[in-house]
């Protein structure tokens, strides 16, 4: 067997095994998975039962298989295999598009899970990724190794930087969620992982905004949050075609209640999974509870996000209040204005000056954001794309301060190696009679 791997390895062919009831389905996709050079249908099996004899006896590189079947279903065969044949990495399939069931796929021992009708293109990548992460198993087989080396671009818990960025406003409509889809997307750089959380529970719009559908939102996710798993994690979240993950809000309003019920639980979340991210980019609703004060515990930068009027400037000032007298460090607090308007000649404007709103809350102004047509704004979020990515011309209004924004958060916060990735200090040692003491309730 080693002998026949190695010299199968050699020449990149990935050896694939078919598991589905469907006999046409089969034969479509042996067929178009024929097309790719990499890629060699090595044997097909109508059962969970016939699969698992197929991989014992011809432990192929892969195993494509279906989850609902007579005689043993993908689970039972998935878990079988899992354990008799290590060499081989499971991809389930299944026409159900739920997160039970996605997580009953890892449980057993999957390795990805594709929904059908299956799109191909997915299914290729897919194919490659996974063989690619199982590469280290089969390595341990062939040398003896009892415990596989995990390959060296795997991330381990706490390698990346962890920055938790956290956006928020207390009055609503200042394009709060705009401004932290396009942070998120204009920190994506050469390996640099990003994730976007969406915390603003009850009114969750990210998913929205960036046209996404997600096997699992945040209710989900926080099911489980205690065990929670970093590669079960990086699977069920949501990638957006720009490469970000996105972890969604609640589907719908009256979810975020069994959330608020448990106001540790989005920061759990971030504690748990921020070490294999460089930046975590949280969108929070305007609500001041101990949701928040949690989530702000975290910190890296909290962004206070405003626009240039007297309501704003109020809510923000008792806001900031708040902050000092929860002794949260006024460095991590900046403030971001939205919708200015641009001065003319002899003409006045209707709204604060930045330098005056600066000066009277205290903080510094790193974002200086103008108004633009909405509709400019709409048409990216009908494309599902972060306005920072809707137009190609990076010297276009907002876009070219948005873009601005986000290179002073990365330069300032990745070129200090000493600026704390886990806020004001040890998570586990935090005194939670600070901001949540102030704010929880």
């Amino acid at each position: 067997m080693g002998g026949k791997k190695s010299s199968q390895a050699e020449k990149n062919i990935i050896s694939i095994l078919l598991v589905d009831d469907i006999p046409e389905n089969r034969e479509n996709i042996k067929k178009l998975l024929s097309f790719e050079q990499d890629f060699k249908v090595i044997g097909t099996a109508g059962t969970g039962r016939e699969g698992v004899e197929f991989a014992k006896q011809h432990k192929p590189d892969i195993i494509i298989m279906d989850i609902n079947m007579p005689d043993m279903d993908g689970l039972q065969a998935t878990e079988v295999i899992d354990r008799i044949v290590p060499w081989s990495a499971i991809i389930i399939m299944s026409v159900q598009n739920d997160s039970d069931y996605y997580r009953r796929a890892m449980n057993a021992g999957a390795k990805d899970f594709l929904t059908k009708p299956i799109n191909m293109d997915e299914m290729y990548n897919t194919i490659r990724n996974v063989y690619k992460k199982h590469e280290h198993v089969r390595i341990g087989i062939q040398t003896g190794t009892t415990i596989p080396p995990k390959p060296p671009d795997e991330t381990f818990e706490g390698e990346r930087a962890g920055h938790v960025i956290v956006v928020y406003s207390p009055v609503g409509g200042v394009g709060k969620t705009t401004i932290a889809t396009s942070i998120a997307s204009g920190l994506m750089k050469e390996d640099v992982k990003v994730l976007l959380i969406d915390a603003d529970l009850q009114f969750a719009d990210v998913g929205t905004f960036l046209n996404l559908t997600p096997q699992s939102t945040i209710t989900e996710v926080a099911e489980d949050v205690n065990d929670l798993d970093i590669e079960l994690f990086e699977n069920v979240v949501a990638t957006h075609d720009s490469g970000l993950k996105v972890l969604t809000g609640p589907a719908r309003p009256e979810f975020a209640d069994a959330l608020w019920e448990r106001p540790e639980t989005i920061s759990t979340i971030i504690q748990k999974v921020r070490g294999s991210y460089d930046f975590v980019v949280v969108d929070t609703g305007s609500r001041l509870d101990s949701t928040l004060s949690n989530i702000l515990e975290n910190a890296t930068r909290v962004l206070l996000v405003g626009t240039p009027t007297l309501v704003c400037a109020k809510n923000m000032r008792f806001v900031l209040d708040l902050f000092d007298q929860a002794g949260f460090p006024q460095d991590r607090t900046v403030i971001v204005l939205n919708k200015i308007i641009e001065e003319r000649k002899g003409a006045k404007t209707p709204t604060i000056p930045p330098e005056k709103f600066q000066s009277y809350l205290k903080r510094t102004v790193i974002g200086i954001l103008p108004l633009i047509d909405e509709r400019l704004i709409l048409g990216a979020i009908n494309r599902g794309v972060p306005f920072i990515g809707s137009d190609r011309d990076v010297n276009k209004p907002l876009i070219k301060q948005l873009h601005g924004l986000s290179d002073t958060l990365f330069a300032e916060l990745m070129t200090n190696p000493d600026d704390e990735k886990d806020g004001a200090e040890d998570p586990k040692k935090k005194n939670k009679s600070g901001i949540a003491g102030l704010l929880g309730r």
